[in-house]
């Protein structure tokens, strides 16, 4: 079992006093959360205006600052296409970070998701694949490299139980007929 610290998500700036929001208040909590048992990180890089960001000036100081204050531990960042907001600047984003990340979550949603993760692998960067539907899952196993991503992640986002389990077996199905069998994080 894996526990990742997930330490700030894509929240607004408002959404609680104590949200990290800058690299020196991410590596404080991530620090905390690896005392506590995680073994991995998950964040949101920032800009100095706090708003979401893959420009390499924010993700350099983010990641650089979490291998600063939890050495040894697994540090993952997203690359949602809304912080951005365009394709283009995502890909040129993640050509000039110089602090790479362990991996990256992807969301097989999104448009830009194959040449996201291509550009991961060629920088080194381990993929999550981040699945939140059973097309999602149809479209991973299609991909040239879909099958060699370090793990992929499940988002479920249905609000009942029935129908979240219906979504997460559905997707855990499709991989397995594809022969794809990385560790799944729910």
């Amino acid at each position: 079992m894996i526990v990742q610290a997930c330490i700030n998500g894509a929240r607004p700036a408002d959404f609680h006093a104590a949200l990290p929001l800058d690299p020196d208040a991410m590596a404080r909590d991530g620090a905390v959360s690896v005392a506590a048992g995680a073994a991995e990180l998950h964040v949101h890089a920032r800009g100095a205006d706090r708003q979401e960001s893959l420009a390499p000036e924010a993700m350099d100081r983010t990641v650089a600052a979490l291998r600063r204050a939890c050495p040894g531990t697994l540090i993952g960042v997203s690359t949602g296409a809304w912080i951005e907001e365009d394709d283009l600047r995502t890909l040129v984003a993640i050509a000039g970070w110089r602090e790479l990340p362990d991996y990256a979550s992807v969301n097989l949603s999104e448009t830009a998701a194959p040449v996201v993760m291509e550009s991961l692998r060629q920088r080194g960067i381990g993929i999550e694949a981040g699945l939140a539907s059973i097309a999602d899952a149809e479209r991973l196993v299609t991909l040239d490299h879909g099958g060699r991503v370090l793990r992929v992640l499940i988002e479920i986002s249905e609000q009942t139980l029935d129908e979240a389990f219906q979504v997460a077996d559905g997707i855990e199905t499709v991989l397995a007929r594809a022969g794809i069998r990385r560790s799944i994080l729910l």
